[in-house]
This record gives structure tokens, C-alpha cells and sequence, in this order.
């Protein structure tokens, strides 16, 4: 562990919130560490905190009231200063798309697609120059486990499309495509899916309580009855517990990904003399402070790679930016 995750995150955690209080309790016994309060404060500090980004900065709130449980968070590729969300679990199947203010720019209805625990949402440009949002209906948090998981791939609506939209009435997307997928070890609880940018290779990290998040990789087969799912790596965070992550999302590059728990954002680099992706999460990863988040779920990139957006659930929640300070050449929007 870094030298700060003696203490437990000083902030109120409202989902899980006893498991996460009970497994940082029961980790810091092991440890033989002392700790203080366990709500309300500041996030924690690490020793490896980096020194890529600017502070965090609240580029604004959440303008619309129908988002109330912001769980996943992606830039659009085609559409500039556009991104998009969804609720979690206990919604129907509605995206919605806000600027990098936060100000509302349409609901849309997604057609053919049921929202049964939607967790995360990703951007792919295919080689064509069209844009798909991926929706990732993998949370498995009920009592009853699920056997399998569905991908929504439904191509960007635009913008112009929606003046107005709201829940009540919602402009309409195209039909979705699915895939339907199971892990190939156990049953698994995950909330973070991201999409490689190159091979538009699917990436799901599951939530761990008490080990490492486990990582997949699924090769798209949307309308096909078969799909290659494998576990390629297993990855830890330093925080407690190390593999609670609760979203994610690979950089334009392909030579990024940044993982958020409730607290904080890691990132992990790929090595500048690797060519092959999978040797990145062999990586340490290095810690982002995002400021304060009620309860962090959603974490993305900008669509040019040099900043980093993340939301909290909560109505009104704040739209967080950090810049990056690195130099050099950035994937064009």
C-alpha cells in the first residue's frame, strides 16, 4: 500500500457503503494500521499522486434533473464537446448528452435495448468515421447473480435531433445491436467497460471487494450467437480495497486507460517500447486526484486525449476536468 492508505478515505459513501466500511476495517486490522473516521472530509492522499495533470477543476453542474445516478461518462469522437451518460439501475433505457459544462443537450430513447443494471458507456469511431456508443448493462450487484450480461451498440444520434428532449419525450435512437456475453470462470459484478480505440477490442473490469478486479476481453460479435470472452490480467489500485473500481476508459492513443473507484482516479501507461496493449496493465498505476465526489462511477477521457471528465452520482452533480500537463503530439478529435 502507499503511504497515506492507512487512513480510510474521509467521505460519505452511499451505495455499498457498509461493505466498503467493513472490508477497509477489516484490511487496515490486518495491517496493523490505526484509522480515524469514516465519513465526511477530504479523499485521501497518496505518495504517488501524478504530476501529468492540473488540479482538478468544476467545469460546471449537471444541468438536467433526469440525471440522477451519472454512472458512466464518454466523449463523443464525431460531435465536438459532446458527451454522454446514463443512469444507473433503476432507470429505462435512456442516454442523455450534455456539454463540457454540463448543460442538457437531449434524452434519447434507446431503442431495443433494457436497461437491467447499465454501468458504463464508451465511444468507438469505426474506420469509416462513424461514431457507436457501447452501453454496458454488466452490473451484477442484486442478490441474485446473473448469468450473463448484454452490450448495446447503437450508432451516435446527433445532436440536432433532440431540441428539447426530455424523458417524458425523448427523441429516438437507431435499433441496437446486442451482445450477450458470460464470464468464462464465475459470476462476475462489473461496472466499468471500455473500447480500444485501434482494434475496437471490448474491455470489461469487474469490482472486486476482497481481491484484485479481474480483466476481460471480449472480441465484438454483435448478432452473433458466439464471442471470444477471455481473462487476460488480473490488476490492483493503491486503495482500499484495491480492486473496488467503478469505471474507465482507454485513451484516444490506446496507450492510456484510467480507472476511478469511489475516491480517486489510477492511471496505467503503456511502455514506449511495447507495442502490445496487454502489457499495460502489467503497469503501476499512477493516482489522479479528482476532488470531491459524493460517490464517483464515471470516469472518461476527452475525445482528443489531453483531459480527463468525471461525475458523481447525485442530481446536479458536479462536472469535474483535469488537464493534462504532458507535451507532444495528441490524437486529432
Amino acid at each position: 500500500m502507499l503511504g497515506h492508505a492507512c487512513s480510510m478515505p474521509n467521505k460519505t459513501i452511499t451505495k455499498n457503503f457498509p461493505i466498503v466500511i467493513f472490508l477497509a476495517c477489516v484490511s487496515l486490522l490486518s495491517a496493523a494500521c490505526s484509522h480515524g473516521p469514516v465519513s465526511g472530509g477530504e479523499p485521501p492522499s497518496f505518495d504517488r499522486e501524478s504530476s501529468s495533470y492540473t488540479e482538478p477543476r468544476v467545469e460546471g453542474l449537471v444541468e438536467s434533473d433526469e440525471i440522477v445516478e451519472s454512472s458512466g461518462i464518454a466523449a463523443s469522437k464525431c460531435l465536438n464537446d459532446v458527451l454522454w451518460t446514463h443512469n444507473d439501475s433503476g432507470d429505462d433505457a435512456f442516454i442523455f448528452a450534455l456539454d463540457t459544462k454540463g448543460k442538457h443537450l437531449g434524452t434519447w430513447k434507446v431503442e431495443n435495448a433494457d436497461n437491467k443494471d447499465w454501468e458504463d458507456v464508451a465511444v468507438f469511431k469505426d474506420a469509416t468515421g462513424k461514431c457507436f456508443l457501447l452501453i454496458g448493462d454488466i452490473g451484477n450487484s442484486r442478490k441474485e447473480p446473473r448469468p450473463d450480461h448484454n452490450i448495446y451498440r447503437v450508432a451516435e444520434p446527433e445532436i440536432v435531433d433532440a431540441p428539447g428532449s426530455t424523458k417524458k419525450k425523448p427523441a429516438r435512437t437507431a435499433s441496437a445491436e446486442v451482445m450477450t456475453f458470460a464470464y468464462p470462470d464465475e459470476r462476475q459484478d462489473s461496472e466499468t467497460l471500455m473500447v480500444h480505440p485501434i482494434t475496437g477490442d471490448i474491455f470489461v473490469v469487474t469490482k472486486q471487494r476482497n481481491k484484485p478486479a479481474g480483466v476481460y476481453r471480449i472480441k465484438p460479435a454483435f448478432g452473433s450467437p458466439t464471442m471470444k470472452v477471455e481473462k487476460i490480467a488480473d490488476i490492483t489500485v493503491p486503495a482500499i480495497p484495491n480492486g473496488f473500481l467503478t469505471g474507465g476508459d482507454i485513451a484516444p492513443d490506446g496507450k492510456r486507460v484510467v480507472l476511478c473507484d469511489y475516491f480517486a482516479a489510477y492511471e496505467f501507461a503503456l511502455p514506449d517500447n511495447s507495442t502490445d496493449f496487454n502489457d499495460i496493465w502489467k503497469q503501476k498505476p499512477s493516482v489522479i486526484d479528482l476532488g470531491n465526489r459524493d460517490q464517483g462511477e464515471a470516469i472518461g477521457y476527452s475525445a482528443d486525449g489531453r483531459s480527463i471528465f468525471a461525475t458523481s452520482e447525485g442530481r446536479h452533480s458536479p462536472l469535474i476536468q483535469v488537464r493534462s500537463l504532458r507535451t507532444g503530439k495528441f490524437p486529432p478529435k
